[in-house]
């Protein structure tokens, strides 16, 4: 009888071992679909997981990331050792000894619960749960039929993680598994992985976490949500405290440390990582999109095309960080300076007003049927228009955006936070190294969070008298010199269809005297442009806008003289480029190259680069432009003397009807910027036109950007004249010696009734 029931037993024994073989077999090949698929030998060698792109700066500073799941990979070198002592202490102690199952710790687990019927934690090692995380084992894209039947879906999980967690073990070492395994976990707070999980709680590299902080990360692991330090702190403080008594308990720290440790309160310092923080908020978004386009375009090795949002991509801009930086310092001086100028000239007026200063009507209720909420609201209530009103003017709850406090939480309805935003004046400043084309500063708004339109190429306003130097450069090229002289007088333009022009000077006044094309430039007379524009035409200023660069639409009237065509900075920043860069212009570039997560090269970037006048020419602009810096009563003479001595500068400023835009363009030997600033609509600014001309709205920003740029001597940005062409020019600026050599000058020898051109 003994014999028999031993029998029975091996029989059983051997019938079971042989079921398991089989079952293990079984699902290793996913027999008939019934399990689910594993992954192949390729993917164990090239394991797949989102990994978020990363935008870097020229001068190497990590700008912001794209994806999914916020995750950066790190090597086992950058692992601080007491984190992989907390990892193993608390989550595999046998580790280094098992081949990817623990026999061991399951065959305890077991013991535990179902003998002892005792809570004996989770056996799975540490390879299983890499398994896990790698290949998504217990998603129910990964599942097989049988995964449906009770009872046995945790079984072929297991077996699944058991037989993947063996493959690890023979495709990878033990530090790369570990490190697999910290690269692929999640840590809450939107946190993968733990060089974004020791970003985001510390604001440190993994490598320089201390024992505590490595604690409190792999106490996480348990369940990040429970045990998360912002949310549960007390929690996250038990569960610290367990990690080091594991770390205690297996020697990796003795009993005096683990006791001064355990008293240390947890100190943090927690920023979640987002879209909306950090710097070059603008130039982040206005790359993305160039980036999404790239990826379109442009498919991998085997068909597919590259994601953004999960591939890894390492990607080089031309961006500086620190000039970066001090673009968004100068902005955000002034313009928190400049909005409170604006409220008090305001008072308790609405700033959107018409032609004669009076608030427009109804303004509001307009701008409101732009916007999503309005859009939302009408197709909710399509049969009930006054409920449309009543939920525009319903108060809640919300977060916006304030000068002085950054934010404020407070109760507003939709109308209210409509009036609150208008009344915000917006900029744009771009900074760009005219010998490269490549953008060193980008400034789309003052806050990226709260004002999403980028006011560098988005954005698209009239360049008043930013534009003349495109007159001029007509004229320049025509033969004429900057010491052609004219008469500040009034000026009539009659072109066939066309309303007679006669344009008045910004004071309204003439002073009917001569003066030279550079000081009326310099001035910024618009009597002298107008009568530049006469002699030239204004097809001939439209072919010399577009050859330099302006790419948006210019109408070919006279008034073109005045800039009264929408354009934007960017579009600016590439045309006076051309100058200083000896003729030949580049387009504004701003992505130089893409790399894949392994640092191979996927595409370089070149600009785009054509002859657009002769170096001569764009010499005698640059020399046109010194001289808002250089002629009396120039328009640049407010600019600090400590940014002007030992240097030669150049720029134009630009102001339109009723000051709706402030402009102003700003050249020196190393970089050209632009800046403009004005309301969201034309119809919000200054009521002044005194404090809404761009010497006062945008000039500001260029002066303290570059004060802050000369500053910083790391940048290699030093004061200096333009350079000169080697040979002589064959147009005069002498005007001295011009006027000794002929006595040409304009005397206004026109009948004012004739048609022009």
């Amino acid at each position: 009888m003994t014999q028999k029931l031993i029998k029975y037993i091996w029989i059983i024994f051997a019938a079971s071992l042989l079921g398991f073989i089989i079952f293990v077999w079984s699902v290793s090949i996913n027999f008939l679909g019934l399990y689910g698929e594993l992954p192949n030998f390729k993917s164990l060698e090239n394991p797949q997981s989102e990994l978020a792109s990363e935008l870097y700066s020229a001068d190497g500073v990590l700008l912001g990331t794209y994806f999914r799941e916020n995750r950066s990979p790190v090597t086992y070198n950058d692992l601080a050792p007491s984190l992989i002592n907390a990892l193993i202490a608390t989550e595999d102690i046998r580790f280094k000894e098992h081949s990817g199952i623990d026999f061991q710790s399951m065959g305890r687990v077991l013991f535990k619960s179902i003998i002892l019927r005792q809570g004996a934690g989770g056996g799975s090692t540490l390879s299983q749960q890499t398994a896990k995380n790698l290949f998504k084992t217990r998603t129910s894209e990964s599942q097989g039929l049988l995964s449906r039947v009770p009872g046995l879906r945790m079984l072929i999980i297991k077996t699944k993680e058991w037989i993947v967690a063996a493959k690890l073990e023979r495709a990878y070492t033990k530090n790369e598994i570990l490190t697999l395994y910290l690269n692929t976990s999640e840590f809450g707070s939107n946190a993968y992985g733990i060089k974004t999980a020791a970003k985001t709680f510390f604001d440190k590299t993994p490598n320089d976490l201390n024992i505590q902080e490595s604690a409190v990360l792999v106490g996480l692991f348990k369940a990040p949500t429970y045990y998360s330090p912002v949310f549960n702190p007390e929690n996250s403080l038990r569960r610290r405290n367990t990690v080091l008594a594991q770390m205690e308990k297996y020697d990796f720290i003795n009993k005096a440390e683990f006791d001064s440790l355990r008293a240390l309160p947890i100190e943090l310092n927690y920023k979640v990582q987002s879209h909306n923080e950090g710097m070059a908020q603008y130039f982040r978004e206005v790359a993305k999109a160039e980036l999404i386009k790239w990826t379109k375009e442009n498919l991998k090795p085997d068909g597919t095309s590259y994601d953004l949002y999960g591939d890894g991509l390492k990607i080089y801009v031309t961006i500086d960080s620190r000039m970066q930086r001090y673009a968004e310092e100068a902005v955000d001086e002034h313009m928190r300076d400049l909005q409170k100028r604006f409220e008090q000239e305001m008072g308790n007026r609405d700033p959107w007003i018409d032609e004669n200063g009076r608030v427009i009507p109804n303004f509001l209720e307009t701008q409101v049927k732009r916007t999503e909420a309005y859009r939302n609201l009408a197709r909710r209530f399509e049969s009930h228009p006054d409920s449309i009103q009543i939920k525009l003017n319903e108060k809640k709850r919300m977060r916006i955006f304030s000068w002085e406090k950054g934010e404020i939480d407070t109760l507003m309805s939709t109308m209210d936070s409509l009036r609150h935003y208008k009344k915000h004046l917006q900029t744009g400043f771009v900074s760009m190294d005219p010998e490269t084309g490549h953008i060193k500063a980008w400034v789309g708004g003052i806050n990226q969070k709260y004002f999403k339109y980028d006011h560098v190429r988005q954005g698209k306003r009239q360049p008043g008298s930013t534009f003349k130097p495109f007159v001029y450069a007509a004229a320049i090229e025509n033969g004429y010199s900057p010491c052609y002289s004219v008469i500040d007088q009034p000026v009539e333009i009659n072109i066939p269809g066309q309303p007679t022009w006669s344009p008045k000077n910004a004071d309204g006044k003439f002073t009917y005297e001569k003066m030279t094309i550079r000081l009326a430039m310099a001035q910024s007379i618009n009597s002298v442009t107008a009568y530049m524009m006469k002699k030239l035409s204004p097809k001939v200023v439209v072919e010399t806008a577009r050859r330099l660069g302006i790419t948006s639409d210019l109408e070919e009237v006279p008034a073109l003289a005045l800039g009264t065509n929408d354009v934007s900075i960017y579009e600016m920043i590439g045309a006076f480029g051309t100058f200083v860069n000896k003729g030949e212009h580049i387009t504004p570039f701003f992505i130089d190259r893409i790399e894949d997560k392994n640092g191979n090269l996927l595409h370089q970037f070149t600009p785009r680069k054509r002859p657009a006048m002769s170096e001569e020419h764009a010499y005698l602009m640059v020399y046109m432009l010194r001289g808002g810096f250089e002629e009396e009563k120039g328009t640049s003479q407010g600019v600090p003397y400590a940014l002007r001595e030992g240097n030669e500068l150049g720029g134009k400023t630009g102001t339109t009807q009723n000051a709706s835009d402030g402009w102003y363009m700003g050249i020196s030997k190393d970089l050209v910027s632009g800046v403009w600033v004005g309301g969201d609509d034309r119809a919000i600014h200054f009521r002044s036109w005194v404090n809404g001309q761009g010497g006062r709205t945008a000039r500001p920003i260029w002066v303290k950007y570059m004060e802050k740029v000369y500053a910083d001597q790391s940048l290699g940005i030093t004061k200096g004249p333009f350079p000169r062409p080697e040979r002589p020019l064959s147009i005069e600026i002498d005007c001295d010696q011009y006027e000794r050599q002929s006595n040409r000058f304009s005397d206004f020898d026109y009948d004012a009734k004739k048609n022009d051109f």
